[in-house]
């Protein structure tokens, strides 16, 4: 399988990794739209929300409602949009979910490598 996912979770391509337990994996994107951009993706390849399971699915809305505190406290952000596209509007056929950070003004984008740094010192 060519999934660029799949290859983050075997480590094939590194990431700027924010979260990890045995069934996710929660990383920013390297093209965000805004700072603190990142996407909760299951380690199992599921295609889209149709092929995943009900337990792994709950699992990955769990994990967003942990990391938004550590974006609220790290980034200052004011609310959280939640993202997940599925067939067509599909850039990469395996499931994930975006989290968008929202902020009272326009932020100048960072690199994720500095949004990193932010979120873990």
């Amino acid at each position: 399988m060519d999934c660029i996912f799949c290859k983050i979770v075997n480590g094939d391509i590194p990431s700027y990794t924010i979260y990890e337990d045995d069934l996710v994996k929660a990383f920013l994107d390297v093209n965000p739209d805004v700072n603190g951009h990142l996407l909760i993706i299951p380690k199992k390849h599921y295609k889209d929300l149709f092929d995943i399971d009900e337990k792994t699915l709950m699992h990955i809305f769990e994990t967003a409602k942990k990391i938004n505190p550590i974006l609220k406290e790290k980034l200052n952000t004011e609310g959280l949009t939640l993202v997940q596209n599925n067939g067509l509007l599909q850039e990469v056929k395996h499931f994930h979910l975006h989290l968008k950070p929202q902020y009272k003004e326009k932020q100048r984008i960072l690199k994720p490598e500095e949004i990193y740094n932010i979120i873990k010192e």
